[in-house]
């Protein structure tokens, strides 16, 4: 069974930046793609960003040009380096990955504020 564990969300001024880190355990090799999404409260879940084995990626529009995904196979981690965080951004962040079934993380709270 795969499991997916979210670190590095928090609280941050409007301008700044997060780095979330999602570490898959569980036999994840085969994993791919995995990537991030978001949900707002009263908000459908959205996607965020995704990232294949081979390294190929998908942004959302209203994050490219400021958050960045990457992935350490090695590892079996993902990464999203969030930067110029609005607070419009502010959402339980979602990690994701997929194989035979959709596998999600248990969430972890980005608040953007002054």
């Amino acid at each position: 069974q795969v499991q997916l564990v979210e670190s590095g969300g928090g609280l941050v001024q409007p301008g700044g930046s997060l780095r979330l880190s999602c570490a898959a355990s569980g036999n994840p090799f085969t994993i791919s793609p995995m990537g991030w999404y978001r949900q707002a409260p009263g908000e459908q879940r959205e996607l965020v960003a995704t990232i294949t084995r081979g390294g190929s990626i998908n942004y959302a529009d209203s994050v490219r040009g400021r958050f960045t995904i990457s992935r350490d196979n090695a590892k079996n981690t993902v990464y999203l380096q969030m930067n110029s965080l609005k607070p419009e951004d502010t959402a339980v962040y979602y990690c994701w990955g997929l194989r035979e079934k959709n596998y999600w993380g248990q969430g972890t709270q980005v608040t953007v504020s002054s």
